[in-house]
């Protein structure tokens, strides 16, 4: 049998991108999978118990990753039902590590960090790359999912403690995410920040918003929400994720053009962020 290419092992097939184009619609359902993963955990680890709702999590994350991994090529309701149970368990992950083990979310908050900071060490050093334009092999996909899981943790982690810790509530938190995430986007704009590192700057920071957000509708009034429970306001952002993922799955807004050629391992400055 003859060795593969290196530069072609793993590939998902010429052109086949397996994530979506960056466009509204990505950061619209992006912050919503946040939300609702932030009050789906919850509640499930109110109900069930946090081993049982974790072991639940992990399988659930387990086979929609290996759907996603299966795929030929972007397909919108494999890839965002995976992103949602990434959501689910990333914040079990973090919940699980403060509230079972008793790690303070600034430690966990930081060892998060240095984790994904490894994470996208050893992808940029793999691959000459962070774009996620170029996740059209095996082995980038797994950078890629491995990122996601990391980013939702430390978001999940973030988002708790400028809640709690500084006392600001989970709506001004919200607020402060909200006024946070358009930095990169401005930076790029106007003051020519890398696209790459812009894309993930605001991809962490949709984690905090949304969850801050979320928790503000589901938690009580004497913990500074709206107290409509986080059953009901999980199935409320469920909803709208359905109906958005199944027009994008029916129109194709947010499919990769096929036959688009890959990008070089250097991504120039006011490239597309995706």
């Amino acid at each position: 049998m003859e060795r593969q290419d290196a530069g072609t092992a793993g590939r998902t097939g010429p052109g086949r991108s397996k994530v979506p184009e960056i466009n509204a619609w990505f950061w619209v359902v992006k912050v919503l999978t946040t939300g609702m993963g932030e009050t789906a955990s919850d509640y499930l680890a109110r109900t069930l118990g946090p081993v049982v709702a974790g072991a639940l999590g992990l399988t659930g994350l387990a086979v929609l990753l290996t759907l996603q991994f299966r795929a030929s090529r972007y397909r919108a309701w494999a890839y965002w039902s995976a992103i949602v149970m990434v959501s689910v368990f990333g914040t079990m992950a973090a919940d699980v590590v403060h509230v079972v083990a008793g790690v303070p979310y600034a430690v966990s908050a930081g060892a998060f960090s240095v984790l994904l900071a490894g994470i996208l060490t050893a992808w940029y050093a793999s691959e000459g790359t962070l774009s996620i334009h170029s996740v059209r092999t095996r082995r980038r996909e797994g950078f890629y999912w491995a990122t996601v899981l990391t980013t939702f943790a430390l978001g999940t982690a973030v988002g708790d403690l400028t809640a709690g810790v500084p006392h600001l509530g989970y709506f001004p938190s919200g607020i402060a995410f909200a006024v946070l995430i358009a930095i990169p986007a401005l930076s790029g704009r106007f003051l020519g920040l890398n696209a790459v590192a812009a894309f993930w700057w605001a991809y962490v920071l949709t984690r905090p918003l949304g969850a801050s957000f979320a928790d503000w509708m589901g938690v009580p009034p004497a913990r500074g929400g709206l107290g409509w429970g986080t059953g009901p306001v999980t199935l409320a952002l469920t909803v709208p994720i359905l109906l958005l993922v199944g027009c994008l799955a029916s129109t194709h807004a947010d499919t990769p053009e096929h036959g688009a050629p890959e990008p070089t391992a250097v991504e120039p400055t006011g490239a597309s962020a995706g």
